[in-house]
Order: structure tokens, then C-alpha cells, then sequence
């Protein structure tokens, strides 16, 4: 595939995947093998060897990241929009074909489940959510359909691929590809083109930003595409780079951040909320936590001079005023960096607090910093 892409051309709005198996000929991990990739039993790509490289890029260039192991679900039927509109925390009876959101998956008390990033489509809306969240949420969603529901819900996980494009020189790329008029455009847009007759629909933004690209693949053309990619300069991202990176953004995971002891609110997932779209699913709590300033804890980042285990309590004088979540090695030697919830009012951004037995110094968080708290007069 030449590097202009003049193979990559628009196609109309009605555009839909092909979900048919790809041919056998056409493996991506063998491709990923062949680049250098290590991946696991399960068929994630862990590392390319060069972690420190891709965080690096993803700060100062460009990399691209194969999620292919995240899930896909796609939703069909008269009613969908109505359905996750009813379903999850965000608007969707404002949004129209071709635009995108970032949706929370909540408890009917408002705890969290997991983030999804949704595409709306001409006949469908496409979700992407976490690895470990995929079949429990096709199959709670599933449940919630009533007899006069026109709703389908798909896992295609495993019939499609997913990269993402991090950092400043994303749009570099996209121009590369003759793709220069989704820069710029608001979250969420994507467009729908063609690879040699095999789909591929490119969204903005990068699940874990709002810059950035994301791209749905037939796996036909997923090899094809991803060694296009590094030929313009883009360096290859594996799992375990980008879960050190997903915490030095501060976005929140589940079995992390997103359980049924933390609230969409204490995660700080502000933008994904609407308070203005009448009844849903966590709607009553989320009021109340608004109308009441009820929002106990806030998530920080947590610089930190070693390691420490996600769980342990943290504390300042002597009181526990929080926790641990997450903890990766960190970008300078002898530096980790730390997810953690904390009472609100106890500290704030530049305090030092002690996790487990390790001083560490509290930090707002990129992925947060980015959200903008709702009140009770807020038009979403």
C-alpha cells in the first residue's frame, strides 16, 4: 500500500463493515511477530521492545497503538439511539451520523462499569470499551432489551481490528494520508473510506485523548495499514507501554478506577455526563451528587520514588484519605507515577501524602484536567 494512499477513497455514509472472517492469508499478528512484537497467549501485543521509544513519541511525535484486543460492540436497530441514550450517561439524541462520545457504562447507582467511546452511524452506533468489560457489558446490555425493543447487540471484536495515532504529530500523518480534513474537526467525528476495497472508518481522537486518531479495520487491510503507519514515521506502541501511559494521562480503567466503589463523579468523567436528557440509568444519584456537592473523592496522579502496589491506603497524618489504584514506572530513572483516589478537601495538586510508606506528591492528571464539572444549571 503506497504511502499517499491514494488506495484509501471516501465511501457514502451507508457504509458498513463486511463482518465475514477475513482470509486466513491475512494475520496481524504474524505481521506484528514479523516487526518485532512480543504478544501474549491471548493474542495481545505486549511490547515491541522499545516502551520507553513509544512513550516518548506518544509526548513528542507520533505513535500508533494496536488495540485490537479492546472491545467492539456494535448496536443496530430503530431504537438504538434511544436505547444507549436510556443505557449510559451521555446525550445521544444530540448527536448525528458521523459525530462520536465518550459514554459511561454505570450501576443503577451511579458506580462505574467502564468508559466507551461511540461512533454514531448511518444504521449503527460502534462502542468501544475496555478488554476485560466487553462480554459483561454485551450481555448487560442485552438483558435490558424489552419485547418491543427494535435493538441488536454484537460483539464484532474479533471480526475487526483498532489502532490509535498519540501525539502532536498525529495530524502530520493524517495530511500524509490524504486524510488532512479530519484535522481539526470536533471529537468524535469519523468518516467512513476504503483500503483496496476493504473498510476502514478514522475517528478523532485517541480514546485516551481528544487529538489524536482512532481506526476501525477490516483485518484484511489491517497489516497493509499498520506498516503504512510506521513507514511515515509513527512508532509502534504495545500494551504495556500504553498502560503506562493510559496512567500518566489519568484515564481511569476498569478494575482500577471504574468499580462499584468509585462513582462517574469521583473519576471525574464530568464530559461524558449529560444532566439535561430526562431519565437514565444512574440519572437520580448523579442529581443528587450535584444538587448536594455529595462528590466525597477526587482522583489524583501521584508522583512517586518507587514502586507501590495498587490498594495499599493513603494517608496524611497518620489518617487514610484515600488509595491507591494504579502504579506503573515512570518516565525519568528511579520515578514512578501513581493513580489514586482522595478525600476531597484533605489535599490538593503539589500536596505530599504518604502511600503505604512512600512519600509521594500529588498531581493533576492530563485526561482529567480536560473535563469540565457539571452543575445543576449545566446545558449537556
Amino acid at each position: 500500500m503506497p504511502n499517499k494512499l491514494t488506495s484509501i477513497s471516501s465511501t457514502s455514509s451507508s457504509f458498513e463493515f463486511n463482518l465475514a472472517p477475513p482470509p486466513i492469508d491475512h494475520d496481524l499478528l504474524d505481521t506484528m511477530v514479523d516487526l518485532g512484537a512480543k504478544v501474549s497467549e491471548e493474542g495481545v501485543v505486549e511490547t515491541f521492545g522499545n516502551d520507553d521509544e513509544a512513550i516518548h513519541a506518544a509526548y513528542e511525535g507520533v505513535a500508533v497503538v494496536d488495540l485490537t484486543h479492546f472491545g467492539r460492540i456494535r448496536v443496530t436497530g430503530e431504537d438504538r439511539i434511544q436505547f444507549l441514550h436510556n443505557q449510559t450517561t451521555a446525550n445521544f439524541e444530540g448527536l448525528s451520523e458521523g459525530q462520536g462520545c465518550d459514554t459511561v457504562f454505570v450501576t443503577p447507582t451511579a458506580r462505574t462499569i467502564d468508559i466507551a467511546h461511540a461512533w454514531v452511524m448511518k444504521s449503527a452506533i460502534t462502542l468501544v470499551v475496555s478488554p476485560i468489560t466487553c462480554r459483561s457489558i454485551t450481555e448487560m446490555l442485552t438483558k435490558y432489551i424489552f419485547f418491543a425493543d427494535k435493538v441488536e447487540i454484537q460483539d464484532i471484536t474479533k471480526q475487526t481490528c483498532f489502532f490509535t495515532l498519540i501525539g502532536p504529530k498525529s495530524n502530520q500523518v493524517m495530511d500524509e494520508l490524504n486524510l488532512g480534513d479530519l484535522v481539526g474537526q470536533p471529537y468524535g467525528t469519523h468518516q467512513h473510506y476504503s483500503v483496496s476495497g476493504t473498510p476502514i472508518t478514522i475517528g478523532v481522537g485517541s480514546v485516551i485523548a481528544e487529538d489524536g486518531f482512532s481506526l476501525l479495520l477490516s483485518p484484511a487491510a489491517a497489516g497493509s495499514v499498520w506498516k503504512t503507519l510506521l513507514s511515515l514515521g509513527a512508532v509502534p506502541m504495545g500494551a504495556n507501554a500504553w498502560e503506562r501511559f493510559r496512567i500518566f494521562q489519568g484515564r481511569p480503567a476498569p478494575d482500577r478506577e471504574l468499580s462499584d466503589e468509585f462513582n462517574v463523579l469521583e473519576a471525574g468523567l464530568w464530559n461524558a455526563v449529560s444532566l439535561n436528557k430526562g431519565c437514565y440509568k444512574g440519572q437520580e444519584t448523579i442529581s443528587r451528587l450535584i444538587t448536594y456537592d455529595g462528590v466525597k473523592l477526587k482522583l489524583y496522579g501521584i508522583y512517586l520514588p518507587a514502586p507501590a502496589e495498587p490498594g495499599i491506603p493513603i494517608t496524611i497524618d497518620g489518617k487514610k484519605v484515600g488509595k491507591l489504584t494504579s502504579c506503573a514506572v515512570g518516565r525519568e530513572a528511579n520515578e514512578h507515577f501513581g493513580l489514586g483516589y482522595i478525600k476531597r478537601r484533605t489535599a490538593s495538586n503539589g500536596d505530599k501524602v504518604l502511600v503505604g510508606d512512600i512519600v509521594g506528591t500529588l498531581v493533576e492528571v492530563p485526561y482529567l484536567v480536560r473535563q469540565t464539572p457539571l452543575t445543576k444549571t449545566s446545558k449537556t
